[in-house]
């Protein structure tokens, strides 16, 4: 099989947040993949109001999980569950879902449909400018106190993404039709236990684990255990 893994909001170089769990995946000859998100302003176009949004980062995960008829698992993170929701519709090659942490939308949901009028704490919002990012004095704590090490390499990774992609609905919940896993996350700061819990229900499988909000940097031999372990 091969592993496509779509990561979260407000971050860039996607491969270098999964590369703990995917060099793990690689000694036992799994290779994976990390497509970039260009409302994250990782494929040249800049964020902002005209910039580009949750179609686009559909557009460019599903290019690559149609780019091959190998068995595939995506594995997706946080804002991931939103794009995957669509992006692994109708893709014959994708055979499980596993979410981390991720939001589970049903179709004609949006990041919006999950969270009250007012951004996190943890969120800057530039309304003039059409974006919003993470306030990297908050980032350690939030989302990675339980890999503190990585803390600084992740900062330099963090990227304003367009405003857009938060009231933006999917038109597909691939979840319906595709084996899913659920792994919450009991420590994460960032999207509380309880919210995890909730979209669980949504998904076939739960498997829950003591981590904070980015257990494939904390724990990559947990999450390359649950993916080789899982049906395919």
């Amino acid at each position: 099989m091969r592993v496509v893994f779509v990561h979260g909001a407000c971050v860039r170089d996607g491969a270098w947040w999964w590369h703990r769990t995917a060099e793990l995946l690689a000694q036992r000859g799994v290779a994976s993949v990390a497509p970039g998100l260009p409302s994250c302003g990782e494929t040249g176009s800049t964020p902002g109001h005209d910039g580009p949004g949750l179609g686009e980062d559909v557009d460019s995960v599903a290019a690559v999980l149609r780019g091959s008829d190998e068995p595939t698992v995506v594995v997706a993170h946080s804002y991931g569950g939103i794009v995957t929701a669509e992006a692994a519709a109708g893709v014959d090659a994708v055979r499980h879902l596993l979410l981390v942490s991720s939001y589970l939308p049903e179709v004609g949901e949006s990041l919006s449909s999950f969270g009250p009028a007012e951004p996190a704490p943890f969120l800057d919002v530039d309304l003039p400018a059409g974006t919003f990012g993470v306030r990297p004095e908050l980032l350690a704590d939030t989302f990675l106190q339980d890999c503190p090490d990585v803390a600084g390499d992740a900062g330099s990774r963090l990227a304003r993404q367009s405003l857009s992609v938060l009231g933006q609905p999917v038109a597909t919940a691939a979840w319906r039709h595709v084996p899913s896993t659920y792994l919450v996350c009991a420590q994460d700061r960032g999207t509380p236990a309880a919210a995890q819990r909730g979209f669980a229900r949504r998904a076939g499988a739960v498997v829950e684990l003591d981590a904070g909000h980015h257990p494939f940097l904390s724990q990559p031999q947990a999450v390359a255990d649950l993916l080789l372990g899982l049906p395919t």
